[in-house]
């Protein structure tokens, strides 16, 4: 048995792509449309991922997006999908600056949590040992849940 991807349900997939590309730093390796089924899958990889993913033996998010509209709920019942980072305070930091809201701040130097446009939690962890805690972010307050 090997993983391959987890699958999330998106409503607007523009916007999806705009927060998983452009702000989270993923890649679009492919793309499916199906227009009998009515919908669109787009499969993301991590950049450290990116070599694997292109033979397809890497761990991949699957973008869902249905073409006739639904609601969606509870996206904290999905749990979370997890990446490392090179520095947790710089990935943060980046991540405000366009936008995002740091749910749970890397108080500790080792974890965050942040929330797609979906309400997807996106644990962010420290690669290797935590850094050492530093301001603003070892006195931020958590906003909203993860």
């Amino acid at each position: 048995m090997e993983y391959l991807h987890t699958m999330v349900r998106v409503t607007d997939l523009e916007q999806s792509l705009d927060f998983y590309t452009n702000k989270l730093g993923l890649a679009e390796m492919r793309r499916v449309e199906n227009e009998a089924g009515r919908y669109t899958l787009v499969y993301l990889a991590a950049p450290g991922d990116l070599a694997r993913a292109s033979r397809d033996n890497s761990p991949q998010i699957e973008l869902t997006y249905n073409w006739d509209k639904e609601t969606y709920t509870g996206g904290r019942n999905f749990g979370h999908l997890a990446f490392a980072v090179d520095d947790i305070y710089a990935t943060c930091e980046r991540l405000m600056k366009s936008g995002v809201t740091i749910n749970r701040p890397p108080r500790d130097g080792h974890m965050a949590f942040i929330r797609s446009p979906d309400n997807i939690s996106i644990e962010l962890l420290q690669k290797g040992d935590a850094l050492q805690k530093r301001e603003p972010w070892a006195s931020m307050q958590n906003i909203g849940v993860w």
